[in-house]
């Protein structure tokens, strides 16, 4: 082992000083040499910066899975001299005695600072060493249980198969080797790794006052994504990795899935009962059972003889089709198995050592599979979902790609198994499966991804996926995996929803109820009102647990089940907005409480099942959910609505606690909801799925407060024509003053896109009520007993005044 350690012989310093200084390998790179490392920091942006280092005088590969070649070609104006770089917002400065790195903001504020020892050397792994301060709190990670707040825990990427996981099980499924570090003296910053061999992350638990990262192998490339608000890190991140795409509509709906729908009738009664009990939905999803003998791109002819007629069937009752597709295919020579034979003929599949090709037994039996890291082999992948499309398949669902391999101890293949790498800017090679295994599950969706839009050139592309790296949001959604139905389970399922989405994954869920195992009527009931304001709203179970759709335990549950779903249909003008915005900021759309308000970071009662939908609602259901116990509920100050009666709550100050605390006493009827004063919240009339046009105006709901604003937004909701300009999107604005709300500002509508609403509702909170509203010199009287005005729709801009009574 060599470790790079503080040397005080100033000989020896001055000199690497002037090594330092002289000249660059490159004019835009900070280059800094000492004990056989050398050092370079490049400034991507005026706030990232990529920071490599090479070990004996031997560059490191600079291409990447995860950052486009564009982005790793971006350059911001820097200026170099004496060992430091410094951009507009940030400065960069290497010890050359020690490779020391420490990046400070424009006030001065140390973001990053090396540990004793940063830099330690381990044959072909590494470990680097931070400055763990004592006030900073970590978040991210990507898939991993536990608490919110990674400080004190220790975890290892490495993606895995984790049936059944546990709070505690480490590795998951997922791969995202990025954390945000936020709470300390220069506010907050991100730190992405980017190494896809196995790379462990240590918050302070094994060394106190530490951040160690280190990994088996690989490039030593990292980036310094500086702040300094939690918000400003997330958006820079998605700018590194990628934004992901807006969804399809249809993908915010409820969803209903089990393993083990193993006919067409079964499906066709499952979207039929959903449709006689009246439950929005939008999505049945069919797992393995609908395959010939479990193999990819194949229909089972007896029990699915004609997938065509049953896409056209359900698509009559507003339901789309989602099947599962994984990327294990049926070893099957001389058995006219188009998959097989295509591929073994283009030489696709991946291979053992010595040259053979890799069978290992999955769901068909022995399988091979396909090397994903060749641009060739992506583009044959994407070719075989023709059969899928064609029946009218709406979605495709990437399954076991870890890839998770049966009969072994370690779950995956062998790390010796041979991969060939080519394109992507990087050089034509072979890799070991150590060195890919991580972005294997992300390049088995990047290549389903590209082949639907292919294949479907005008539509958006729906894939769901359980194994991911980082920057994988550009291609899919994702869950938490094979979870347990137990109420530890759905506390972490928001906690790991929570840091999925601060990691780029905005569009994630859980199986609602768990997969395993089996809800209690009472666990099902809450994870439906929980579920209702997460991105993805999958109800799912394994083939071996109790039934778990909405209707299984009796008329009370399902008429409560039934009221989330429906409320989340009446939100989905404000669910499609946040989507949308997600698409061009990386905001979550699920999100931490202090992402929005940085003081609630502390707050010691916002813990377990508290989280925002978008920056205006605040859920907050109880710490202990099983429990009749009453809790307390933080407030960010600044006012806050009761979002189910529409009044404006009443919270207790703490002393001088930027938030107050309101009291809630459990019911299994309810879930708490709070809406921020100052939020205009859309909503629409109930409908039975996204396909159906909502059949009466849009709803505003105004609550008064400071910075009173919000966003609408609409578009045909399936197609890409959004980015030709078929949208629209409006900004609003309202004022307020002694009598309330005074008046409501909309900004000319932008897009080409007319909205399904001909006419507004405007439903005002608070203490006053206006009588009536004022437009282009007409009047519009309140109806009577109410606080709802409608007036026509208002695309171009308009001030709308208030008259009170």
């Amino acid at each position: 082992m060599r470790r790079i350690n503080h040397l005080q012989n100033l000989a020896l310093a001055t000199c690497l000083m002037l090594a330092a200084t002289g000249a660059q390998a490159a004019p835009d790179t900070l280059d800094v040499s000492a004990h056989g490392a050398t050092v370079h920091v490049t400034a991507i942006t005026d706030t990232i910066l990529r920071v490599t280092i090479d070990r004996d005088g031997k560059p490191g590969e600079t291409a990447s899975w995860a950052v486009s070649p564009a982005m790793l070609a971006h350059r911001a104006p820097a200026t170099i001299d004496y060992g430091t770089l410094r951009t507009a917002q940030l400065t960069a400065s290497v010890d050359p005695a020690t490779l020391h790195l420490r990046v400070v903001d424009a006030s001065g504020r140390a973001i990053v600072d090396d540990a004793a020892n940063p830099v330690v050397l381990d044959r072909d792994g590494f470990t680097l060493r931070k400055v763990m301060g004592t006030d900073e709190h970590f978040f991210g990670m990507g898939d991993k249980s536990g608490l919110l707040d990674r400080r004190g825990g220790s975890f290892v990427n490495w993606n895995t198969d984790a049936f059944g996981y546990a709070s505690s099980t480490d590795p998951l499924y997922k791969s995202v080797p990025f954390f945000i570090a936020t709470g300390g003296a220069g506010g907050s910053y991100g730190l992405f790794l980017d190494n896809t061999w196995r790379t462990w992350f240590d918050f302070g638990h094994r060394e106190e006052g530490v951040v160690a990262i280190g990994a088996t192998g690989g490039p030593i490339t990292y980036y310094v994504i500086a702040g300094p608000t939690v918000r400003d890190v997330v958006r820079r991140y998605t700018d590194l990795t990628g934004k992901a795409p807006l969804m399809p509509r249809w993908a915010l709906g409820y969803q209903q899935s089990r393993w083990g729908y193993s006919s067409a009738a079964q499906v066709e009664a499952i979207a039929t009962h959903l449709r006689s009990d009246h439950i929005p939905a939008d999505v049945v999803w069919m797992d393995i059972d609908y395959q010939d003998r479990n193999r990819p791109f194949t229909f089972n002819p007896v029990t699915f003889p004609d997938m065509h007629k049953l896409t056209d069937t359900v698509g009559a009752l507003g339901i789309k089709l989602v099947t599962i597709v994984d990327l294990h295919v049926a070893h099957a020579p001389g058995q006219a198995y188009a998959p097989y034979d295509s591929g073994t003929a283009a030489n696709h599949f991946v291979h053992n050592p010595d040259g053979s090709v890799y069978v290992a037994p999955v769901w068909p039996g022995p399988a091979v599979f396909p090397d994903f890291t060749v641009p060739a082999t992506r583009a044959w992948w994407g070719t075989q979902f023709k059969r899928l499309t064609d029946a009218g398949v709406g979605g495709i669902w990437n399954d076991m790609n870890e890839p998770a391999i049966f009969e072994t101890p370690s779950k995956t293949m062998p790390i010796d198994t041979v991969h060939r790498i080519a394109g992507d800017g990087f050089a034509p090679r072979n890799a070991s499966h150590a060195e890919i295994h991580n972005i294997y599950g992300m390049e088995n969706t990047r290549a389903t991804y590209d082949g639907l839009r292919a294949l479907r050139p005008e539509e958006r592309a729906f894939v769901l996926t359980r194994a991911s790296y980082a920057g994988g949001q550009k291609y899919a959604a994702t869950w938490t995996g094979d979870n347990s139905s137990t109420w530890d389970h759905l506390k972490l399922s928001v906690s790991m929803l929570l840091n999925l989405g601060l990691s780029g994954f905005s569009y994630s869920g859980a199986d609602v109820g768990g997969f395993t195992g089996g809800p209690s009527p009472d666990l099902l009931t809450k994870w439906f009102e929980v579920a209702a304001f997460t991105p993805f709203f999958r109800d799912h179970a394994a083939n071996d647990a109790p039934q778990a759709e909405p209707w299984v335990d009796g008329p009370a549950h399902l008429a409560i089940r039934r009221h989330f779903v429906e409320e989340r249909y009446r939100l989905m003008p404000y669910l499609y907005s946040l989507a949308a915005s997600n698409a061009q900021t990386g905001d979550p759309i699920m999100r931490p409480v202090f992402y929005d308000y940085p003081q609630a970071l502390t707050a010691p009662c916002n813990t377990a099942l508290t989280f925002t939908l978008g920056a205006k609602l605040l859920i907050a259901g109880s710490p202990k959910p099983e429990s009749l116990q009453a809790y307390d509920v933080c407030l960010p100050e600044g006012g806050w609505f009761d979002y189910w009666t529409g009044e404006a709550v009443t919270a207790q100050p703490i002393g001088h606690k930027p938030y107050a605390t309101i009291s809630v006493t459990p019911r299994l009827d309810a879930l708490p909801v709070f809406v921020r004063a100052g939020s205009i919240v859309p909503r629409q009339p109930l409908v039975q799925s996204t396909s159906q046009v909502p059949d009466g105006p849009l709803e505003l709901h105004v609550y008064p407060g400071a910075d009173c604003a919000g966003e609408l937004y609409d578009d045909d909701g399936h197609s890409m024509a959004f980015a030709a300009g078929a949208y629209a999107r409006q900004a609003v604005r309202c004022t307020t003053g002694a009598n309330g709300v005074q008046s409501i500002t909309f900004d000319a509508r932008q897009g080409t896109w007319k909205p399904w609403w001909h006419a507004i509702a405007l439903v005002v909170h608070g203490d006053h009520a206006p009588i009536s509203a004022t437009v282009g010199g007409k009047a519009y009287p309140a109806a009577s007993g109410t606080r709802t005005i409608v007036i026509p729709d208002q695309p171009q801009a308009v001030t709308v005044t208030f008259n009170a009574g």
